[in-house]
């Protein structure tokens, strides 16, 4: 929905970028909003980026939004603009070693269950600060903020609860350990992002609403 795509970019304005959630989308779906200007994309499934990505132009910024795998991290590093879904030293570990071996850096979010829902991925938010600190061991990942999922409800209060929350987490976040590139406070979806933008998202994550006929 063209339209619908400017409109949202009108919306967040200098406030957010707004990542395009291209998982189960065609090459030719992802090439209609490139040709519109976009070049921030998400995919979730290494497989699905890896059949993608190699169709598509070089200058696209891959965001790896889903859980990924540690014995997938080679295959996808290279595609990679960003991982938005960091969730433990584990996969830091992997990430920084992959990305030292391509002499390139690359930038991460960590990712915090705050709306304490089991079918969510993420961290308590009581590991935030402990694992900020741990991630300076790695010289090649760069923090750059924080990704959190508003909880599976209809209730727009709650909602905003959970981000208001996680913004808060991310300001205090990005004032003990945040520099110049530090940005990112990822909040929002198709169901939710109005109330995201008001309570201070910078990302945008958008598929179906970007999709529908």
């Amino acid at each position: 929905m063209p339209q619908l795509y400017e409109t949202i970019k009108q919306q967040c304005q200098n406030q957010c970028e707004l990542l395009i959630v291209s998982k189960r989308r065609s090459v030719a779906q992802i090439q209609a909003y490139y040709d519109r200007g976009a070049r921030d994309f998400g995919e979730n499934r290494a497989q699905e980026l890896l059949e993608k990505a190699p169709q598509l132009p070089q200058d696209i910024r891959w965001n790896f939004i889903g859980h990924l795998q540690r014995n997938k991290v080679r295959a996808v590093l290279p595609y990679l603009y960003r991982v938005c879904s960091l969730d433990s030293l584990d996969l830091a570990s992997v990430l920084d070693k992959e990305a030292a071996r391509l002499n390139r850096t690359i930038g991460v979010l960590a990712e915090f269950n705050l709306a304490e829902e089991s079918t969510k991925t993420g961290m308590d938010k009581t590991q935030a600060f402990a694992f900020f600190e741990a991630l300076r061991q790695f010289e090649h990942l760069i923090p750059e903020g924080i990704l959190v999922m508003g909880p599976h409800v209809e209730d727009e209060a709650a909602i905003a609860a959970v981000f208001h929350e996680a913004r808060a987490l991310f300001d205090q976040l990005k004032a003990q350990f945040g520099d110049s590139r530090f940005t990112i406070c990822s909040m929002g979806m198709s169901h939710d992002y109005p109330i995201a933008l008001r309570e201070g998202s910078t990302q945008l994550r958008l598929g179906t609403i970007l999709f529908e006929d």
